[in-house]
């Protein structure tokens, strides 16, 4: 069996490929200047984001993971001290499981899919829409909703999502997909599925303290690969069907009251998809889409023709996932400074802080036993990007594709996040195009550092100072750094 998982990894081989030779020792890469341009700007930061399911099917009722992804504060996690990566986005993904009969008939899952992945929906029975009524479930999903109300608590905005209509909205009652990959959803079940999302939305906002800014009935909806035997939650749904289920959405929000709550779609899983589903929507069907989602899962290809796709309608456009197996964060780094550069998002999440294969998520654990486990590279190369360029700062443009800047006006800070992914080089910032670029206390500016291949994992050191509004940053092989330069004014 051929896995989600797999294909997206074959997918992105090309960019990592090309991440990997670069690392490999090739010829020295020479010194550069990137010019920071304050009139390139593509508007305000949203922040950065995961996904709940599944590491909060296991880990969600603990508060040091909360801390540690919600918050930017200093963690204990065995016994490692580590930087909180200060995430403001919380993608709570409902469930498409559930264990009871319905008039005789009962979920069929996958053989191939692990209890941890199986998240419980809340509506058991189609017999009766009342959310008051034994046909719903609101005790279920206990750890992940705890995840999503202790992200709120810390200040998170949250985005409410499905990886599958509920079992019994399938043809094959299967919320893994159908047995070929096709259409699974049923005909006559497009308003229930919205009816569950729109219900759950309202429940949350009343009963948890949760209010959800933008609803997603898909996730990757057009991909061919849920299938009856995979390994998690997911069904296909064409672009024809993704229309009606979203008149439906709209309306379904609008009658439990939740008018200001927007539609984002379609969640597909790269740039092209993306696009392609976009442009098949009529007039009708993209008014109702406030927010374009897209998961950046290779191939590299041209994301500013979504972007152009996306702006020509005047929507918001955030990248909702992206997820790689390279454990150093090297290669997420290049695929973030690539969306920065030619998508231009207002927001980036990773699909998973937590993840059981080794390289996919920030810290490894163990799903069946319930156990957390080693902290990747991965985790640290993300604090340099999560902890420095903060909701509300202007994305600016740098023009390439290996660094990326936000901007603070209030704050007079700008923030620059650079990847060098050859061999060890100086990298100068041209700050001419600024007023005013002084620098901190004395012109320092303090800079952090991971090192894949070497010993910092984001190292503090505050040893350079603009000069002449020019600030010459020495960076080690294969490396991120964050440089924060206050006294910054246009």
């Amino acid at each position: 069996m051929t896995t989600r998982r797999a294909v997206l990894a074959a997918a992105g081989a090309t960019g990592l490929a090309v991440a990997g030779s670069a690392l490999g020792g090739g010829p020295a890469w020479a010194d550069a200047t990137i010019t920071v341009n304050p009139g390139a700007d593509h508007g305000a930061w949203e922040g950065w984001g995961t996904s709940l399911a599944w590491w909060a099917n296991v880990f969600g009722d603990r508060d040091d993971f909360a801390d540690l992804f919600f918050t930017l504060k200093s963690v204990s996690y065995n016994g490692t001290t580590l930087p909180g990566l200060g995430l403001t986005i919380a993608r709570y993904n409902l469930g498409a499981s559930s264990w009871n009969a319905v008039n005789g008939e009962r979920m069929v899952a996958s053989s191939n899919i692990p209890r941890f992945k199986q998240i419980e929906g809340f509506w058991l029975d189609y017999t009766n829409e009342d959310p008051a009524s034994s046909a719903w479930n609101w005790n279920v999903d206990a750890k992940q909703r705890a995840a999503l109300v202790k992200a709120t608590q810390r200040g998170a905005i949250s985005e409410l999502f499905a990886n599958s209509p509920m079992w019994w909205m399938c043809s094959n009652h299967n919320p893994s997909g159908a047995a070929g990959g096709g259409l699974n959803l049923q005909s006559w079940n497009h308003r229930q599925h919205a009816h569950h999302l729109a219900v759950t939305a309202r429940y949350a906002q009343e009963r948890w303290g949760v209010r959800f800014r933008t609803v997603d009935p898909f996730n990757e909806p057009t991909a061919g690969w849920w299938r009856a035997d995979g390994t998690q939650e997911g069904c296909h749904i064409d672009a024809q069907t993704q229309r009606s289920v979203l008149a439906h959405m709209r309306a379904e929000l609008n009658r439990q009251g939740l008018s200001g709550v927007a539609i984002s779609a379609s969640d597909e899983t790269n740039y092209d998809a993306a696009r392609a589903t976009w442009n098949s929507f009529d007039s009708a069907t993209k008014a109702l889409v406030r927010q374009v989602n897209v998961h950046g899962y290779g191939p590299d290809t041209r994301r500013d023709l979504l972007y152009n796709a996306v702006r020509a309608e005047n929507k918001i456009l955030w990248n909702s996932e992206h997820g790689d197996g390279d454990g150093t964060g090297l290669a997420m780094a290049r695929n973030l400074c690539m969306d920065w550069r030619w998508l231009h998002p207002t927001a980036w999440c990773y699909w998973q802080v937590m993840d059981p294969s080794a390289g996919w998520g920030a810290i490894r654990y163990n799903g069946t036993a319930g156990t957390a486990g080693a902290i990747e590279t991965k985790y640290y190369m993300l604090a340099q990007f999560t902890r420095h360029i903060r909701p509300g700062m202007r994305i600016l443009d740098l023009g390439v594709d290996h660094a990326i800047a936000g901007y603070d006006a209030g704050a007079r800070r700008l923030v620059i996040v650079a990847l060098n992914a050859g061999a060890a080089q100086n990298l100068t910032f041209d700050l001419s195009r600024f007023g005013q670029a002084a620098g901190g206390t004395g012109g320092v500016v303090p800079r952090w550092s991971t090192v894949p291949g070497g010993s910092d994992r984001y190292v503090a050191r505050q040893d350079l100072r603009v000069a002449g509004k020019r600030l010459t940053v020495p960076f080690a092989a294969a490396s991120v750094q964050s440089l924060q330069i206050d006294g910054v004014v246009v």
